[in-house]
C-alpha cells in the first residue's frame, strides 16, 4: 500500500476490523485514508440512534464521550488496516489516552460528522492521533487520543 495515495473504507470493513458493533459503531466509512497516518471518519447522526432516547428527549445532542470514541475508532482503523489479518485475530485494540479534549459546538440528528485523525507518533504497539471533529466546515469537538494493540 502506497501511503501516499489516498484511499477508503466502508462500512463492511470497518466492521472486519473492529470489534465493535451496534449501537456502539461510531463511525460509517473511512475516506481519504493514507496509510496510518491520516483519514477521515465519517458518521452520519440519525434521531434513530438509541442514546437519543435519554440525551436529551426534547433536545437530542450526540454525548461528547461519544464524538471522541468516533475518533478513537477511525484511527483504530487506520492502525489495524496496517496489521495481517493473523496479527489482527489475536490482538485487541484498547484505549490508552485521552488528551486534551474540548467541546465546541453540539452534533445534532441531522448532522454529518468527520473525525480528521493525523497520527502524532507511534512506538512499538502504541500510537497517539490528534483529531477534530467537525461538521462542515465547523471544528465541534477536538482531542488526542493513544490507542495500545495488546495480545487478546
Amino acid at each position: 500500500m502506497n501511503a501516499t495515495t489516498a484511499e477508503a473504507a466502508d462500512i463492511r470493513e470497518i466492521l472486519r476490523l473492529l470489534p465493535h458493533r451496534y449501537p456502539f459503531v461510531m463511525i460509517d466509512r473511512i475516506v481519504d485514508i493514507k496509510g496510518e497516518d491520516h483519514g477521515i471518519g465519517i458518521k452520519n447522526v440519525s434521531i434513530n440512534e438509541p442514546q437519543f432516547l435519554g440525551h436529551f428527549p426534547d433536545n437530542p445532542v450526540m454525548p461528547g464521550v461519544l464524538l471522541i470514541e468516533g475518533m478513537a475508532q477511525t484511527a483504530g482503523v487506520l492502525c489495524l488496516r496496517q496489521m495481517d489479518a493473523a496479527t489482527r485475530q489475536r490482538s485487541m485494540f484498547y484505549f490508552l489516552t485521552i488528551d486534551k479534549a474540548k467541546f465546541r459546538k453540539p452534533a445534532v440528528p441531522g448532522d454529518t460528522v468527520e473525525y480528521h485523525v493525523n497520527k502524532i507518533a507511534h512506538r512499538r504497539n502504541m500510537w497517539w492521533y490528534r483529531a477534530e471533529a467537525k461538521v462542515g466546515d465547523v471544528l465541534i469537538a477536538e482531542a488526542e487520543v493513544g490507542a495500545v494493540i495488546a495480545e487478546a
